[in-house]
């Protein structure tokens, strides 16, 4: 596998993530120390998904940020590019209705879901604010959008641990468990080009999402971000 360059290529993207989609799961358990299951409690609660809610989960990957929804009585449809993600999803989590989609172009109707969600997945995108533009189109009138995202520590001590530290050994660590550590060199570097919590607000709002704020997870590590339609 060809390593995906910074400028995002759709066609190297979705490459990557087929090749990694195995043990994905797993990988990112290792690589968070399972923090990330927290992050994804978060992200849940954000979203605040009430019985009968339909909830767009877009680049899920394999379905474990959408399969939570469910315990709240809502249906989450998990939408993902990547084939390979989509089908080990499947494997593991059968009952979820997974759908391969652009998030560019996404393959619904206006005004479909009452709550759109993505998490760690739209710094991939080759057109972030066109993406949040789609994701908005799909969304009912005062529906809700939650953006869960690697973003910048607010602590100067725990940016330069995070960037300069964890950042350039996540290729070693993801090399215990995944097949292609080489995808996690351009995961890190995606990471470190990603605009801060400020930036991607601005982003949120320049698609037309309505009253865009955030809330800083593990020192600002993560952030979710949250607006309405």
């Amino acid at each position: 596998m060809a390593r995906a360059d910074l400028d995002k290529q759709p066609t190297d993207v979705r490459r990557m993530f087929d090749t990694v989609a195995k043990r994905y799961d797993l990988t990112n358990d290792l690589m968070t120390a399972g923090i990330q299951r927290t992050w994804r409690r978060a992200m849940v609660d954000a979203v605040a998904p009430q019985r009968g809610d339909l909830v767009l989960d877009l680049a899920a990957g394999t379905g474990c940020s959408s399969e939570p929804f469910g315990a709240h009585g809502a249906t989450a449809v998990p939408c993902d590019f990547s084939v390979g993600m989509l089908q080990q999803g499947k494997k593991d989590r059968p009952s979820l209705p997974f759908v391969a989609g652009d998030g560019t172009r996404l393959p619904f109707l206006d005004d479909t879901f009452d709550a759109v969600t993505i998490s760690y997945g739209l710094r991939n995108f080759v057109d972030p604010v066109a993406g949040l533009e789609e994701m908005l189109r799909v969304t009912r009138p005062g529906g809700r959008l939650v953006v869960c995202e690697f973003s910048t520590p607010t602590n100067g001590a725990l940016r330069t641990l995070y960037l300069d530290g964890f950042m350039q050994a996540l290729p070693r660590i993801a090399s215990l468990t995944a097949s292609a550590a080489d995808a996690y060199v351009y995961l890190a570097e995606s990471i470190r080009a990603w605009p801060d919590q400020e930036g991607l607000a601005a982003m949120v709002a320049e698609a037309g999402w309505q009253r865009p704020e955030w809330r800083n997870l593990t020192g600002g590590i993560v952030a979710l971000h949250r607006a309405t339609a």
